[in-house]
């Protein structure tokens, strides 16, 4: 038995996609890429969406859209390094946010006591594809005037209240990096509502280009190919399918392991859709029998992979405590020590499901005294 922790396959459409996109030679950006920002956009309820290079791209070109030298940016500490890295890169400094044990995501509470007279942005993960409480968020920002720059790197197709969470007004960040839900191979989106963020977006992705050799801001190369956004396209026609498959996987998850002592799965939070980017679960020796180690050691032995999303909050991250100093956070620290995804993505069949839920079972039992 092997069991993955995900999925990386094209189908035979999406390569011919490519394939026909190669034959063409229009290898760079262009009408692909404009046709794939049109639709993502319309599936998502986003005003304008633009496609670029890669996840970090799209949060770096919102940021250098706004962000001053010396703003503060409140980020979760519990999350992939982009996060809070594109802060720093343009000149800001993020504030590294405790979180909430359940739901893994922004302890709005925390971030709160963390606002500043410098503070101008918070970007809030929907971890994992768990969609953040929009409304509070909204709220926070409402009354501090706040900038929201949305990571929804993990979370395509994630709702909130039965709407998109891609519809937000300021930034939206999207990755197709292998491993997401939507996949090109490397590729990213940002969407806003913002005409004006949408138009300085726009030059500042093509190395702030207006005309032909007339440069009137600086900018990047973080341009999308039409290779990619054909892949893209063709992925965005049967997303729904692939969540489906994932949230069916994800409900067999969470029944089963429901009543294994020490095994605490991520609760979405109310009122949100989950994508199910990964499946993590919590595990805690003390109940479980062993540790989050020993048990992906032996789901390894089995032919279960596993991953650990995070090992160590931002904040302890050696790059961070050199530049802002040491921060303890309890909550995000614990998490890092208990934290383990299994395989959840769209090719897992039930009888695959119900292969990890008793392996993990099997394990606990071995592990009592």
């Amino acid at each position: 038995m092997r069991i993955n922790i995900s999925e990386v396959k094209l189908t035979e459409e999406e390569i011919q996609a490519a394939v026909q996109v190669l034959r063409s030679g229009s290898l760079r950006q262009n009408g692909q890429c404009e046709d794939f920002e049109k639709e993502f956009a319309l599936k998502v309820g986003s005003r304008y969406a633009l496609t670029c290079a890669n996840g970090t791209a799209s949060l770096h070109l919102a940021y250098m859209s706004f962000l001053k030298p010396g703003d503060e940016v409140l980020v979760p500490s519990f999350t992939f390094m982009a996060t809070a890295s594109v802060v720093a890169i343009s000149g800001g400094r993020p504030v590294f946010c405790d979180i909430d044990p359940d739901t893994l995501l922004i302890d709005l509470q925390d971030a709160e006591k963390r606002i500043t007279k410098r503070t101008r942005a918070v970007s809030p993960v929907h971890l994992f594809g768990n969609p953040v409480h929009i409304d509070a968020v909204n709220d926070l920002a409402t009354r501090y005037g706040l900038t929201v720059v949305w990571d929804a790197a993990q979370a395509h197709g994630a709702a909130w209240n039965q709407r998109d969470i891609g519809c937000a007004d300021d930034f939206v960040s999207y990755s197709f990096y292998p491993s997401k839900n939507m996949f090109v191979g490397e590729g990213g989106m940002v969407c806003t509502n913002n005409e004006r963020y949408y138009q300085t977006m726009r030059v500042m992705r093509s190395h702030g280009e207006t005309g032909k050799y007339y440069h009137t801001v600086l900018g990047l190369n973080y341009r999308m190919t039409d290779v990619e956004a054909s892949i893209g396209r063709k992925q965005l026609l049967r997303l729904d399918d692939m969540l489906a498959q994932r949230r069916r996987n994800a409900r067999l998850l969470t029944t089963g392991l429901a009543e294994i002592p020490g095994i605490e799965s991520q609760k979405v939070t109310p009122g949100g859709v989950h994508a199910w980017h990964q499946y993590c679960l919590r595990v805690k020796p003390a109940e479980f029998g062993c540790n989050r180690d020993s048990l992906a050691e032996r789901l390894k032995e089995k032919g279960i992979a596993t991953g650990v999303h995070y090992p160590r909050g931002l904040h302890q991250q050696p790059v961070f405590e050199e530049l802002y100093g040491p921060l303890k956070l309890p909550v995000t620290e614990k998490i890092s020590e208990e934290i383990l995804a299994i395989p959840v993505h769209h090719g897992l069949t039930p009888d695959d499901v119900e292969a990890v839920v008793e392996s993990i079972k099997s394990i606990s039992l071995c592990c009592k005294p």
